[in-house]
């Protein structure tokens, strides 16, 4: 039997089956990959210019300093194996928990990377990267405060 010319109708309608199937594996694909694309990071907030300084006792207080010469936990030299034992003990007697970062410029950044994630595996909930004050800003605004009171 042939074609028939006239009797039948011609498919008018969109098959849907393929593009359910396409929007599946679109999902699919989108659950997959998506806690691959989700990464943790650290969180910064920036301070105000005109914060205040702290007054905490040395003792409580953890600061890390990065020269090219070395790295000081307190002002004391140490090596970055025995790093992550002293920032613990350090971290155990302070209340706050914060650790304090100075860097000077021609540090590489892989080290501070490395000491920001030593601070964190450490127990530090706090983290505050500093930088060494620029000469003469800083003198202008305390005389400034001063010729207020």
């Amino acid at each position: 039997m042939g074609m028939a010319s006239g009797g039948e109708d011609a498919i008018t309608e969109i098959n849907v089956t393929p593009l359910v199937d396409v929007c599946l594996v679109l999902v699919i694909i989108f659950m997959v990959t998506a806690p691959m694309v989700m990464q943790a990071g650290i969180i910064v907030a920036s301070s105000r210019v005109d914060a205040a300084e702290g007054r905490v006792s040395q003792n409580e207080s953890v600061s890390v300093r990065l020269t090219t010469e070395g790295i000081y936990l307190n002002n004391k030299p140490v090596t970055m194996q025995s790093l992550p034992a002293l920032m613990t003990a350090k971290l155990k007697v302070n209340k706050k928990k914060i650790v304090t970062i100075t860097s000077d410029e021609d540090v590489k950044h892989g080290i501070m990377v490395e000491v920001l994630d030593i601070s964190k595996q450490s127990g530090a909930e706090g983290l505050s990267i500093m930088r060494p004050p620029v000469k003469g800003k800083m003198d202008k605004k305390r005389r400034k405060k001063g010729r207020r009171r």
